[in-house]
């Protein structure tokens, strides 16, 4: 599957009609969400890490693209991986781990160490060159983190947006920004915005009234399935 494919879901897509991607964290998960019928998946590097023993945000590159790379040979839907900040790599070397494993999108991330915001033009000229470096040969998710580390207001996240839009990212993810914001990013916002739900037809649902062009769920599906084993557990335990 390569990235046109992918980036052709995100556009021509009717209002309330989101694309949904789910969230797998290892080859057995990717199968299960694929084989449900979904179009395509979405890696929550805060998933990998989990599965890999890891804290959020401490995963060895290596283990990162390695555990990509098992999901991507695991199914036969395009696969999008949120790398972080990049692990430090230049752009053409982020560039050649993500295809080398497989990945057809990629989310990045504009804050360091979830704590400190970026500095939006130097971040959006790094994505420049991360396009530059990938072509049309991945789908970039911008992640802009104003609602996390920021002041939350709804014109800094619309002001990061358009400068990394204009750099070449194909949507924008405000991550954790509260539905009731959406119109005010959707009015100042070009292009697919994606919004982070929690693993609930409700909250997909709210975010498509909202008007979410695409909707994943971070590591909410991982959290899930390690929270109906541990009540499974209990319950043998008992």
């Amino acid at each position: 599957m390569t990235a046109s494919t992918f980036r052709a879901l995100h556009h021509g897509r009717a209002a309330g009609d989101p694309l949904v991607l789910p969230g797998p964290w290892d080859a057995a998960s990717a199968q299960a969400l694929a084989e449900a019928g979904f179009p395509a998946l979405a890696i929550p590097s805060a998933g990998v890490a989990a599965s890999l023993g890891y804290e959020d945000g401490s995963t060895p590159p290596d283990d990162m693209f390695a555990a990509v790379a098992r999901i991507v040979r695991a199914v036969s839907v395009p696969v999008s991986a949120d790398v972080e900040g990049g692990y430090g790599l230049t752009p053409s070397e982020l560039v050649g781990r993500l295809l080398e494993a497989g990945a057809v999108g990629c989310n990045l991330e504009d804050s360091e160490g979830h704590a400190t915001l970026k500095d939006p033009q130097r971040h959006a000229d790094w994505l420049a060159e991360v396009r530059a470096e990938a072509g049309d040969a991945l789908f970039i998710n911008a992640r802009v983190d104003t609602f996390v580390v920021g002041t939350g207001d709804p014109a800094d996240a619309v002001a990061r947006a358009r400068l990394y839009t204009a750099a070449g990212a194909d949507c924008i993810y405000p991550i954790l920004a509260p539905p009731e914001v959406l119109p005010v990013l959707r009015e100042g916002i070009t292009g697919p915005i994606n919004m982070v739900a929690g693993p609930d037809r409700e909250s997909v649902a709210e975010l498509a009234r909202w008007g979410a062009t695409r909707i994943t769920f971070g590591p909410g599906m991982q959290r899930y399935a390690m929270g109906a084993i541990g009540d499974l557990a209990a319950g043998l335990r008992a």
